[in-house]
């Protein structure tokens, strides 16, 4: 298995619980129309998983063969500036064939960004930056294609469709907790 280069950290976007047993990584694509069934999916999990489970998203757009993936990785994180990054991140996967510019700041609006902040952060180079350092980690941690999920810093190269990935962390989760603890000496 691939380990994870850059381990997360306080740059990462996370939701649940932050010292959750399990944690889900996920490099994705907000215009790659797999992410986007991945999209349910890993809502489902983070549901059944509740407190069990910390996810992270990180971005790795494939600009060559998506042209608004990038701008609209910058979009989420000029939201997240203004503590909205998981609103914009659900809104744009839920409408990824619409990610033109006035899409972007027609979420944004949706959102309850306050929109000229937005126009002036998407613009601002240290989101760009941000974008391509997620982007060049991936590529450390072997990340080839979107989605890439990593688990507890591993990469996932099975199966991630249906229920096939919320079945591996079960049993990852089920294995963790049956394992013997290290006692300290």
């Amino acid at each position: 298995m691939t380990q994870l280069r850059t381990p997360v950290n306080s740059n990462d976007h996370i939701w649940g619980n932050e010292n959750a047993p399990l944690e889900l990584l996920k490099y994705g694509d907000y215009e790659c129309p797999y992410c986007g069934r991945a999209y349910p999916i890993v809502k489902d999990i983070i549901k059944q998983m509740g407190n069990n489970l910390k996810f992270v998203f990180r971005n790795f757009p494939l600009s060559n063969v998506h042209p608004h993936a990038v701008s609209a990785a910058v979009a989420t994180e000029a939201a997240a500036l203004q503590g909205k990054f998981w609103e914009m991140h659900d809104i744009i996967f839920e409408n990824q064939k619409t990610l033109e510019v006035e899409h972007l700041f027609l979420f944004a609006h949706k959102v309850g960004l306050d929109l000229e902040r937005f126009r002036n952060d998407i613009q601002d180079p240290a989101l760009t930056d941000k974008v391509e350092k997620d982007f060049y980690g991936g590529l450390r941690s072997g990340v080839n294609r979107t989605p890439t999920f990593f688990i507890n810093g591993q990469k996932f190269d099975g199966d991630w469709s249906g229920d096939n990935l919320l079945n591996y962390l079960q049993n990852v989760l089920a294995e963790l907790s049956t394992s013997p603890t290290d006692t300290p000496q």
